[in-house]
């Protein structure tokens, strides 16, 4: 009976562990092969899932509510390197917008929908200078939870997350083995 306890903990800890490193993951833009992003009026795609097929990459399209097929949209060449590959479309009015990522090979890398929002309107300069001012930071602050700053690879976040399920059954089976009487 004891045994059969320990052996069921023992297999419940373990499903936990391995379940782990896919919790940790969390949900991945690589389902959907692109990555869409806004600044002001511009829109950008970046994608690393073409490879260069006679000297082209493939073609990006941007699709308004209204047009329905990758012909359509703005069309814009992919460039970039064997790593990473991007496109963009600049002066983007406010709206909701597909971006399609078609591949050389006549494969879609992906498909994500954007929304591109008015341009915020210039503040008017200070009308009293101070020369005693330091000047604000050109970037800013590159904050986050680690991976906001770089992005690591799953077989990276794979083993982080065995090592932290590692942790996690050493410390319960220590604390286990405190709790129980010493016998002599």
């Amino acid at each position: 009976m004891r045994t059969t306890r320990l052996l069921l903990r023992s297999g419940l800890t373990l499903a936990a562990a391995a379940a782990l490193p896919a919790w940790l993951a969390g949900p991945s833009d690589a389902v959907s092969g692109i990555s869409v992003s806004t600044t002001g009026t511009t829109v950008s795609v970046v994608t690393s899932a073409c490879t260069q097929s006679n000297g082209s990459w493939g073609n990006a399209s941007l699709l308004n509510s209204s047009q329905a097929s990758f012909a359509q949209g703005r069309q814009v060449a992919l460039s970039g390197t064997t790593v990473s590959q991007s496109a963009a479309w600049s002066g983007v009015s406010p709206g909701t917008y597909t971006v399609v990522v078609v591949c050389s090979n006549g494969g879609t890398a992906g498909t994500q929908s954007v929304i591109v929002s008015a341009a915020p309107a210039v503040p008017a300069p200070p009308t009293t200078s101070s020369t005693n001012r330091p000047a604000a930071p050109a970037r800013g602050v590159m904050g986050g939870l680690g991976g906001a700053a770089r992005d690591y690879g799953p077989l990276t976040l794979g083993i982080g997350a065995a090592l932290v399920g590692t942790g996690v059954i050493a410390t319960g089976w220590y604390l286990r083995k405190r709790s129980k009487p010493y016998r002599l």
